[in-house]
């Protein structure tokens, strides 16, 4: 008697679903036992348990945690000892560098200690500052500081077009290389991903070193894709460097479709925090290249500039053993005195960082945030909106950028501590990308940047709380079901 095929094919149902099941539960367990915040835990929970196999398959791909097991590790590439003993000196002598400041500058002390504790970066003091304000102005200064470089430029950047304007700085590079400038680049490989192989290929025979951040050939599959480079240095002849959020390619010269003007912000900084920012250049540069040049005392030039800006680079990522910039933002906006102003282009918060927000408006802290109204991304911006009513409840000022897109990301805190860098307020910059911001303690540069987040404010809306309340309730749902992702956008 021939067996009942269909008696058959269920029976391999059942093996496999508890087969399923059995891995399921697995999957779960070990995503529990890896200690993560409760937010995280619970979306891939929920993603696993509401998307059958998509799930699991989503978290191997993209969920690892790879700060707890570090993608790569900065010890023994740089003399540990000697910046632990440079950090452990700064902090014993920060009260007598300190004495002769403002008391507004001395009431950040805790933070500068902080970034030396936690990431022993360095403080320095001999810093000027140059706000670029603009796209023109960034790429103009740019492109003049490599115009002028005679030994090296390095630069790091997650977008680098092939278009008119990636071009444009792609062969004046080539042609510095060809004058006998060492010129480094490294790109981010999903970031850049119009650069393709064979330009790179050109690029290099043309005498320009370049390697792309974790090179991903099917990027939908890719275990680490996740884990970008989002960072933007440009460091020239180990005197003059750029810091901020500012790509390169056509469209934040020439806006795009439907989204118009692109507004973003950008630092061109002359002294000794240039070196910090090639010390961190050089250190991605080994994790793709092997070439040990963090000792080399070219790179590091000793410096007589006319300024007074005291600057800590903060970098994090999953080479980092604590999330420092969120950190930083967190200890700044927790213990602000009278105001927080803060622009980023998307808003995933943290449970700490949207509580301290909350808390300081509930203290009477004047705080104020500047989003996008016209997303580049639909998904991010609901992600952004579903937080926006609680902030308006808790007595934060919200406010839309209609003016173009507004990607720019700063901080400002009290008139005095200002942070610039690549770092959006999101879980993304906080936990999974390589990202650095410039933390910054100068009254005239807060001052400055202050002067430019009202500008922006004018260019935006205030939303009002019963107004926001009763937008359509569709636009409700949408926000509620991005916001479960947002741990994992």
């Amino acid at each position: 008697m021939n067996p009942d095929p269909d008696v058959g094919f269920v029976s391999l149902l059942v093996i496999l679903s508890v087969l399923y099941l059995i891995t399921m539960v697995f999957v779960c367990l070990v995503i529990i036992f890896e200690n993560r915040a409760p937010v995280k835990t619970l979306s891939w929970v929920l993603v696993i348990i509401l998307i059958p196999v998509i799930g699991i398959l989503l978290y191997f791909f993209f969920g690892q945690n790879y700060r707890k097991r570090k993608i790569f590790s900065r010890k023994g590439i740089i003399d540990s000892e000697q910046l632990l003993n440079t950090a452990v000196q700064q902090i014993e002598s920060l009260d007598n560098r300190l004495e002769n400041m403002s008391e507004r500058i001395k009431s950040k002390q805790h933070l500068m200690t902080l970034m030396l504790n936690n990431e022993k970066s360095v403080l320095s003091e001999n810093n000027r500052i140059n706000l670029l304000k603009s796209t023109e102005e960034t790429y103009s200064s740019m492109l003049e500081a490599i115009e002028k470089a005679k030994h090296h430029i390095h630069l790091e950047i997650y977008r680098l077009n092939i278009d008119k304007t990636g071009n444009r700085f792609r062969d004046l590079m080539i042609r510095k290389a060809s004058e006998g400038v060492e010129v480094r680049i490294i790109i981010d490989d999903v970031g850049s991903w119009s650069f393709k192989k064979r330009y790179i290929d050109e690029t290099r025979k043309a005498g320009v070193q370049i390697f792309p951040f974790f090179p991903v050939r099917i990027p939908w599959l890719a275990s680490k894709i996740n884990y970008r480079n989002h960072r933007k240095i440009l460091v020239v002849d180990g005197h003059t460097g750029f810091i901020g959020g500012m790509n390169i390619a056509d469209k934040y010269l020439h806006g795009l479709p439907g989204l118009g003007t692109w507004r973003d912000t950008h630092l061109r900084i002359e002294g000794d925090a240039v070196a910090a920012m090639n010390r961190l250049f050089l250190i991605d540069w080994y994790f793709l290249s092997g070439e040990i040049l963090i000792k080399e005392k070219e790179y590091f030039p000793k410096l007589k500039v006319n300024g007074d800006s005291w600057i800590q680079l903060a970098s994090s990522g999953p080479d980092s053993d604590w999330a420092n910039i969120m950190q930083a933002y967190l200890s700044a906006i927790a213990t602000a005195h009278n105001r927080v102003f803060l622009c980023t282009p998307y808003f995933s918060p943290n449970e700490s960082i949207l509580n301290a927000l909350k808390t300081a408006a509930l203290s009477g802290k004047d705080v104020r945030l500047i989003i996008p109204d016209k997303p580049d991304s639909r998904i991010a911006n609901w992600i952004s909106r579903s937080y926006v009513s609680e902030l308006l409840y808790a007595g934060v000022r919200v406010y839309l950028y209609d003016s173009g897109f507004n990607h720019s990301k700063y901080i400002v805190v009290d008139g005095v501590f200002s942070s610039v860098g690549s770092v959006n307020v999101d879980m993304r910059s906080f936990d999974l990308n390589f990202e650095v911001t410039a933390l910054i303690y100068d009254e005239k540069f807060a001052t400055d940047l202050e002067n430019m987040f009202m500008k922006d404010l004018l260019n935006s809306k205030e939303l009002l709380f019963e107004l926001w309340e009763g937008r359509p309730r569709r636009e409700k749902y949408k926000e509620s079901l991005a916001r479960i992702f947002g741990p994992l956008y």
